[in-house]
């Protein structure tokens, strides 16, 4: 469950538009203001690649996305937020400007945060009224799939502010990184300009082409850098003796004339022409949409690798899987759905992985749907993740499948849960599947058994599940016995 229900973003380019990407996701709706005349077409083009990315990122159900509006002023945008996101140029006097704006309409209380990817927070809040409030929150692209989050306070920022910002960020997925003192650029972008420096003079001095840095970071230690950093790769790079051993062997090389990174090289038209040319003669067969989809495709794939062995990113996704999870029931409740009918228990779009060589839904894929609308139900119920850390849990025992009809990846599809018994230890759901237009495309049959973790056997369910589940018993025994039930294969 998201912190807030209200935020602002002020300033819609790639940074704010994926801020917005991914407050939506988690069901904050978001006002937007930004005067440029194409900041809403330039939006929506994120936004079909954010989509794209939430439809495989996770099987965890989907919150509602949240609602956007387009304020036509700045007043409009910040006046009901909790959170406002600033994603202006990178000018100290514009930001300063905005914020002399934004305080003359935001609630007292709301947070506001920065992008800024170097400018001191002490700086932005120099002219402020109400300073304590500002921190910078820099995030990296694309945001709405990088967790990473470096949170800085300048001198008047408040420790209340720095834990505020702390819960809402990881409450949308991310990994809050508290920068303990203040300094320029912080820290991914001070260790990303080192490497960049360092890239600008090998291409100027003939040494590598930008794709010949590109491959050696991507194939080489890059991958390494994606799980382990900088000093957990070195630390092994000691070998049993590690880090210690490492900076003894390797220290005395660090005053060798090996780095550039205290000079820099001329910037001129001669240097830009010869990066840009060699960069189209890289990838200027794609375009940057293009570039923008494989990127976020095979950081879902690292990232998915990363959550199996539970480590680096990996960790924060399965984490934030989780809560989405435990969350799901509680949605449902929220939003009032009537138990008095078959309850909606899952809406998603067909990924694309989830279909086959005619671009249509798998199988497979149909009982996986079953299985999250089933696991959506549970949830309901109180069979949450608390629930199961406990001991206790439903096990399937028994499902029976009917393919109706067809439907293709991105295509919208939602399913319905009906309960046709569930008394003591037995369960036994029908879950639809329907196209958004109204199409039945298939039907699951479950039977579960409720089974205590400890002893590995059937097991009556715990006293605030068995009542919650006989309420929906005693509602859904009115509902017509549904077309298929307690058929076999004829």
């Amino acid at each position: 469950m998201s912190q807030i229900k209200q935020a602002a973003v002020v300033g819609g380019g790639v940074i704010g538009a994926g801020w917005l990407a991914r407050l939506i996701e988690n069901g904050i709706d978001v006002n937007v203001y930004d005067p440029a005349p194409d900041a809403q077409q330039k939006i929506e083009a994120v936004l079909i690649n954010s989509r794209h990315v939430y439809n495989k990122l996770t099987m965890a159900p989907r919150t509602k996305e949240g609602a956007i509006h387009y304020a036509a002023s700045l007043e409009e945008a910040v006046a009901s937020a909790e959170l406002i996101v600033e994603s202006v140029p990178e000018r100290l006097d514009i930001k300063q400007s905005v914020y002399a704006d934004i305080e003359k309409y935001a609630a007292p209380d709301a947070l506001i945060a920065s992008s800024t990817s170097g400018i001191m927070p002490s700086d932005l809040q120099a002219e402020m009224q109400n300073p304590e409030r500002l921190l910078v929150a820099h995030p990296f692209n694309p945001v709405y799939l990088l967790p990473l989050v470096e949170l800085v306070g300048g001198k008047a920022t408040s420790a209340e502010t720095i834990e505020r910002a702390k819960t809402i960020y990881k409450s949308v997925g991310m990994h809050p990184l508290h920068v303990k003192k203040e300094i320029e650029a912080f820290i991914a972008d001070r260790l990303l300009e080192a490497v960049w420096r360092e890239s600008l003079w090998l291409v100027k001095d003939g040494i590598a082409t930008t794709e010949d840095i590109d491959d050696a970071i991507r194939l080489g230690f890059g991958l390494r850098w994606a799980q382990m950093g900088t000093f957990e790769t070195y630390r092994i790079a000691g070998g049993e003796a590690g880090m210690r051993h490492f900076m003894e062997q390797f220290g005395p090389c660090l005053t060798w004339p090996w780095t550039k990174l205290m000079d820099v090289p001329e910037f001129n038209d001669e240097l830009v022409d010869l990066i840009a040319d060699q960069s189209d003669q890289q990838s200027g067969h794609h375009s940057i949409r293009e570039l923008e989809r494989i990127r976020d495709d095979n950081l879902i794939s690292i990232l998915q690798a990363l959550k199996l062995n539970d480590w680096g990113a990996g960790k924060v996704l399965a984490n934030y899987e989780k809560m989405r999870y435990d969350a799901a029931g509680a949605d449902a409740i929220e939003e009032g759905d009537d138990f008095s009918k078959p309850i909606r228990t899952l809406e998603i779009q067909v990924p694309n992985d989830w279909t086959d060589y005619n671009n249509h839904m798998n199988e497979s894929r149909y009982l996986e749907a079953f299985s999250q609308a089933t696991d959506a139900f549970l949830r309901i119920i109180g069979v949450d993740v608390e629930y199961v850390a406990a001991g206790n849990s439903y096990f399937t025992v028994e499902t029976h499948i009917r393919h109706l009809d067809e439907v293709a990846a991105l295509q919208p599809v939602y399913a319905t849960t009906q309960v046709l018994k569930g008394e003591g230890k037995k369960l036994q759901l029908f879950n639809r599947l329907y196209h958004e237009d109204g199409r039945l495309l298939a039907t699951g049959e479950h039977m579960l058994l409720h089974v205590s973790l400890e002893t590995r056997r059937s097991s009556a369910p715990e006293n605030q599940v068995a009542e919650k589940l006989s309420e929906i018993v005693s509602l859904h025994a009115a509902l017509d016995t549904p077309d298929g039930a307690g058929n076999a294969i004829g």
